[in-house]
């Protein structure tokens, strides 16, 4: 049988919207299941009819985040652009935009829940640790396959290099909120653009 917990609605939409939005505020957690309930103008009776706990919430607004954006990712550069390296270039785009957004939105759920859970709830670091290489690993496909179609200058590791990426990106939001310059993303990923065409001489 399956539970009503997993269905789509209107109303899980609700608590997860709201949930998103308290959390990139004040961290999970800060945000009691009683806020989340007040800010979806919703009764803690239709919160307990999706989710079993605030814990649960957070792994299916984790997955609904990573989801989101794996999809956002993909429709932007997947099937558009023959060349590889137009997609890698492409991909740094799409996060040069996400970070703008991200700005808006108080920062990004992942790179939130990793910094704050990772040492308190070890399902949760699990479950950002697999969305980290799953983005790596999607990224190494197209760096693969650029180091084929355009020798590089000098000896790379496609892998290290997807997850230098990663890491210019996360590291970056945090420069970014404690300078308090949402700039500082977009500088960041726009070296790392520089560099890239500076390796490859495209």
């Amino acid at each position: 049988m399956v539970r009503t917990a997993r269905l789509h609605s209107p109303t899980k939409d609700r608590l997860l919207d709201a949930a998103e939005r308290l959390m990139l505020a004040q961290g999970f957690s800060a945000t009691t299941v009683d806020e989340i309930c007040a800010a979806a103008k919703l009764t803690k009776g239709s919160f307990f009819h999706y989710f079993d706990s605030k814990e649960t919430l957070g792994t299916q607004l984790l997955e609904r985040f990573c989801d989101a954006s794996q999809q956002r990712f993909q429709k932007a550069v997947d099937g558009r652009e023959r060349d590889p390296l137009k997609r890698v270039y492409g991909y740094i785009d799409v996060a040069i935009t996400m970070s703008k957004e991200c700005a808006a939105q108080r920062g990004c759920l992942l790179g939130t829940f990793a910094q704050e859970l990772s040492d308190t709830y070890p399902a949760m670091r699990s479950m950002c640790a697999k969305a980290f290489t799953q983005w790596a690993e999607k990224l190494k496909v197209d760096l693969d396959a650029a180091k084929t179609a355009h020798a590089p200058r000098r000896a790379i590791d496609t892998r290290s290099l997807a997850d230098h990426f990663i890491a210019i990106l996360e590291g970056s939001k945090i420069l970014a909120k404690a300078k308090g310059d949402a700039r500082v993303e977009e500088k960041s990923l726009l070296h790392f653009k520089r560099y890239m065409q500076s390796l490859f001489e495209r």
